[in-house]
């Protein structure tokens, strides 16, 4: 199994400055490739106050230079909000930076407030995302493109970067519903699960999934990958008293962004109510504890988990224990799967 480092959009903005807050997230890349991490993941929103964040194409780009052989992917990048043929480049322009290593993660995204500032609407965004896709794919394979669609038109495009990995980069793509899992799998995409759905969530869209790349011709995944909210420590007591005000706060605030998650769960997690959450959603607990609830994901067929560790509140130093404990005691037996 291979194991990603997850980071979103989670930094309070009156708990450190920006720049101080690259310099944090530098060290935590270099500190997560140290651990054995394989994949470095970075999430992707606007207008994200109360928490700050940056955007994931150019700091991926910078990460690219570092030494190692870390992958890097977007987990996810919001594509309804962009333009495919924008993105169809940059995204050709990082393969290059990266030689290869890049994963282009995508999801809908669920902020109207987003959608108001890009001038387009939740309820086309599935539309968007399908089309803006097929036209990113034409343009990394084709000679010459001509597309008008029902958002975006081009004539007679010749694209001036074509991507380093053949016929493109791995797509993972992001759905929280049945009816968005239906729509990977009948595209024949990779699934990227969220953070919030249950185990019994999670297996019956896997189900869902493969039936319907079944349906629609197209092979056995070569991947599922899981987002998980992770907390480690020596014990689950103790993971469950690290864990409880950072989990609180960060569902506070996407609760308040109109996060897609039944109002329960969430009413769990705001009143510090987590330790529900780690039977179904959450993987928090002992290095053997964490261990045996992601061996049931395994079973499920998942070949790629994103994991994050930092949550609001912590400190540099909490972060740097949390991401060598991983890496010390859970790592290894992951990679052995």
């Amino acid at each position: 199994m291979e194991v990603g480092y997850q980071v979103g959009q989670v930094v309070d903005r009156d708990s450190v400055g920006l720049q101080q807050q690259w310099q944090n997230q530098l060290e935590q890349f270099r500190a997560s490739r140290d651990a054995g991490f394989d994949i470095y993941c970075w999430a992707h929103h606007y207008l994200i106050d109360p928490f700050q964040h940056f955007q994931p194409l150019p700091v991926l780009a910078r990460l690219a230079a570092e030494p190692g052989n870390m992958k890097l992917a977007t987990s996810v990048l919001l594509l309804p909000l962009l333009n495919p043929v924008d993105i169809a480049e940059q995204v050709a322009t990082i393969d290059h930076i990266s030689e290869g290593r890049f994963i282009l993660g995508l999801g809908l995204g669920y902020r109207p407030e987003e959608f108001e500032a890009f001038g387009t609407s939740l309820k086309h965004r599935a539309a968007r995302n399908s089309e803006a896709l097929e036209l990113m794919i034409r343009l990394w394979t084709e000679d010459e493109v001509t597309h008008h669609g029902r958002f975006f038109d081009v004539s007679n495009a010749r694209p001036t970067a074509r991507t380093y990995q053949k016929p493109h980069p791995k797509i993972w793509l992001a759905a929280m519903s049945d009816p968005a899992v239906r729509r990977v799998g009948r595209e024949g995409h990779t699934l990227f699960i969220g953070p919030a759905q249950s185990y019994e969530v999670t297996k019956r869209h896997i189900d869902i999934y493969r039936e319907e790349l079944d349906r629609n011709g197209h092979p056995p995944p070569e991947d599922i990958v899981l987002l998980r909210e992770f907390f480690c420590a020596n014990s689950r007591t103790e993971a469950l008293e690290k864990a409880s005000a950072g989990f609180q706060r960060k569902y506070e605030v996407y609760g308040a962004h109109g996060f897609q998650g039944s109002n329960d769960e969430l009413a769990d997690i705001v009143t510090g109510d987590i330790e529900t959450q780690t039977d179904s959603a959450f993987v928090i607990g002992s290095p053997q504890g964490c261990i045996e609830e992601l061996a049931r994901y395994r079973d499920l067929g998942v070949t790629q988990v994103a994991m994050r560790l930092y949550y609001p509140g912590m400190s540099q130093k909490e972060t740097h224990e949390h991401i060598e404990l991983v890496g010390r005691e859970v790592l290894p037996e992951l990679h052995r799967w």
